[in-house]
């Protein structure tokens, strides 16, 4: 299907989901149920961060922002996941597909900015200790954070905007679940490099340097984990960065898996599901990685808990 005589696309249709016809209805309640459960983790961190002044450290600031962003990736994509695992012929307008490209790379380029702060923030809190105040202070915070935005609004704008100028008159069959930055620029009409060289500079400015500011602040960290000569403090050290350091090797180990293997002329089976992993379910780990080990944040879990159901 496609333009018919030259006339542009309307709308798209998303065949993300053709290959699993006989389990759309088990995926269906698998990803509602990882959304709800992101969706109440990623809030109960928000609020946790907001409530309790315990958590008003510069670390908790970053995650604060890190879990909204998360909220705001997944939303982007599941509500409407969820609507085409219902639907026999899924269809999306070139206005929601562009809609859905910009916030999509927005978010995505923001939560990897979100993770080099944090780990900049780690290695200023265990390398620089007696200057973490001032290299942590409150303007410093607010800065890292809305340079991320920052960073995620100029990629989605460069992205969003460059790919629907170009002509779409040809076939309209995204070989994907969302309108992801690749598969919706294959289908222009019209020569598609300077949106590859621009999608390689933004790869390179907003992902693959912040990679390596986050390889170099662990660098630092596991230097001065080594240069500690009990192993008690060895052990101290390394918990404190160690729901970071999993997050950052969960979100950039799937996203690598997906796009960094070799491509074919369409997204096949192994790809969707890779997909669905750094969409949906890493966004689900987050707050029982930052949870479950954290005393900190579970002492403000019972402290809330005691507050409003204890009335103490």
């Amino acid at each position: 299907m496609g333009g018919d005589n030259g006339t542009e696309l309307a709308e798209f249709i998303l065949l993300g989901f053709s290959g699993f016809v006989f389990v759309q209805g088990h995926l269906f309640w698998g990803v509602l149920c990882m959304y709800v459960v992101t969706l109440l983790g990623n809030s109960l961190i928000i609020l946790l961060t907001l409530a309790d002044s315990a958590l008003h450290s510069p670390m908790y600031f970053f995650l604060r922002h890190f879990s909204l962003v998360e909220i705001l990736y997944t939303t982007t994509i599941v509500p409407r996941m969820l609507a085409d695992l219902r639907s026999s012929c899924p269809t999306i307008s070139r206005a929601s597909c562009f809609t859905q490209l910009y916030f999509f790379a927005l978010f995505g380029i923001a939560e990897c900015c979100l993770l080099t702060a944090m780990a900049y923030d780690r290695y200023a809190a265990i390398c620089c200790p007696l200057h973490y105040t001032t290299l942590m202070n409150q303007r410093t915070c607010a800065g890292m954070v809305g340079a991320s935005y920052l960073a995620g609004i100029i990629s989605g704008t460069t992205h969003s905007v460059f790919i629907f100028t170009l002509p779409f008159r040809g076939a309209n069959m995204i070989h994907h679940f969302l309108c992801d930055i690749l598969p919706v620029l294959s289908l222009a009409s019209a020569s598609t490099l300077w949106g590859e060289v621009g999608n390689l500079f933004v790869t390179t400015a907003f992902i693959f340097m912040p990679f390596l500011l986050i390889v170099a602040s662990y660098a630092c960290i596991l230097a001065a984990i080594l240069g500690v000569a009990t192993s008690q403090g060895r052990q101290k050290i390394f918990s404190t960065c160690s729901s970071h350091l999993f997050v950052v090797i969960l979100f950039y180990g799937t996203a690598t898996a997906a796009y960094m293997r070799p491509q074919s002329d369409s997204f096949g089976d192994t790809d969707q599901i890779l997909s669905i992993f750094y969409t949906v379910v890493t966004p689900m780990f987050n707050p029982f990685v930052y949870t479950l080990r954290n005393k900190e944040v579970t002492g403000a879990m019972r402290r809330l808990m005691k507050r409003y159901l204890c009335g103490s």
